[in-house]
């Protein structure tokens, strides 16, 4: 049998609804027996297959007629304790992605929009039918972008579920929870150079701890959540390559996608004059005054909302995130290849050309045009007529 995570089973003669498991592994195997009666589903380890150890020497590793007597014991013993539910996968699930640095902002949200039922459904019990209707509920209080968002999260704690109960042998969440159509292309509203100017404006107007912060958003690109992790020590306002002074800044890099980063801060250049005015503070670099609750506990978006009010754009229905969206498109534009366009943004080459494909379009016309071969049709007369050859 080749090598695989899902065991292998087997009825076992004689006994309604208990199915004897073998899952392959490089070295000794494992006994797995899985129980489908009583409306119930559920599976459990039982030992070690005798493979390459012996019986004798090891009391834990059972030949098949032993593991089919354990098997039996163990379903008629019921089903063990200690359900692994939605609820316990979800905690489960914001732990391992805070120790691993991750964003856990999405999953108090989550918490919020799961039902009753679904919360204290073991994840072994759960059923297509039930995942679909809870994902197709949420259409009706939300946009398909914020469905999938919000299904991602449930999707990744129920396979962590899976990965760590082998009682757990099948994952209806990957059809009952597939992502919405027709959510995948975000809304990018790209603003011209006066618009930008005009909103960092607006916002020096609210405050001049809130015009830094949209300006820097505007500058880089960034999204707010890494601007309001910069410390004092990131700007490097002297910087000097090749023997000129080029200001930037130290980005920490977002808590977004899988798995820890690497790179913790990646140089994101700046102006001389932003530089200068930032440069010399200790501890965050973005700060309220004294006495003000912090941006952290600001929403940001509210915010933004209000400062701008009034404010005449070329674009309805602008926000914070309009900046990130415009110097994406404006390095684009500019010739700045896609790869350090990502890098300097802190996403992917994947995202940039699925979301601002219709832009990549046009610098890739404007790259191209100066290459096209140019051809001119030279008109000979000839005594039988016409004839046309390229030049």
């Amino acid at each position: 049998m080749p090598v695989r995570k899902k065991p292998y089973f087997d009825q076992i003669q004689g006994v309604r609804g208990v199915l004897l498991g073998y899952r392959r592994t490089k070295d000794n195997g494992t006994w797995v027996v899985r129980v489908t009666k009583d409306g119930g589903d559920w599976t459990k380890a039982i030992g070690k297959a005798d493979d390459h150890d012996e019986v004798k020497d090891h009391p834990d590793v059972l030949t098949y007629e032993k593991a089919q007597d354990e098997a039996k014991r163990v379903a008629g013993a019921g089903k063990p304790g200690g359900e692994n539910t939605v609820k316990t996968a979800i905690d489960r699930y914001e732990a391992d992605l805070a120790n691993r640095g991750g964003n856990i902002r999405a999953v108090p949200r989550v918490r919020l929009h799961l039902t009753d039922k679904l919360t204290n459904e073991p994840v072994g019990a759960l059923a297509q039918s039930d995942l679909s209707a809870w994902r197709d509920s949420l259409l009706t209080k939300m946009k398909p972008a914020s469905v999938n968002r919000t299904i991602t999260v449930v999707r990744a704690a129920l396979n962590l579920a899976a990965d760590t109960d082998e009682r757990i042998t099948k994952r209806p969440w990957k059809t009952g929870l597939k992502a919405v159509a027709g959510a995948g292309k975000a809304r990018n509203v790209i603003l011209s150079e006066a618009d930008v100017r005009a909103l960092i404006g607006a916002a020096y107007r609210d405050s001049e701890r809130f015009g830094e912060l949209v300006e820097l958003a505007a500058v880089t690109g960034a999204r707010p959540s890494q601007l309001l992790r910069l410390q004092g020590e990131d700007v490097q306002a002297d910087f000097m390559n090749a023997g000129k002074r080029q200001p930037r800044l130290m980005m920490p890099t977002s808590k977004k996608g899988k798995g820890e980063k690497k790179i913790a801060r990646r140089p994101v250049p700046v102006s001389e004059s932003l530089a200068k005015r930032l440069s010399g503070r200790i501890g965050q670099l973005l700060q309220r005054p004294a006495g003000e609750s912090p941006w952290e506990r600001i929403n940001l978006s509210r915010h933004f909302e209000l400062a701008i009010k009034g404010v005449e754009l070329s674009q309805p229905r602008v926000t914070i995130y309009a900046l990130r969206h415009t110097s994406i498109v404006r390095q684009l534009l500019a010739g700045i290849p896609i790869r350090v366009v990502a890098a300097l943004h802190d996403t992917s080459v994947q995202m940039i050309e699925q979301n601002y494909s219709e832009y990549i379009a046009d610098f890739a016309d404007d790259l191209a045009r100066p290459t096209l071969l140019e051809t001119i049709a030279e008109v000979i007369t000839l005594h039988k007529g016409v004839h046309e050859v390229p030049g």
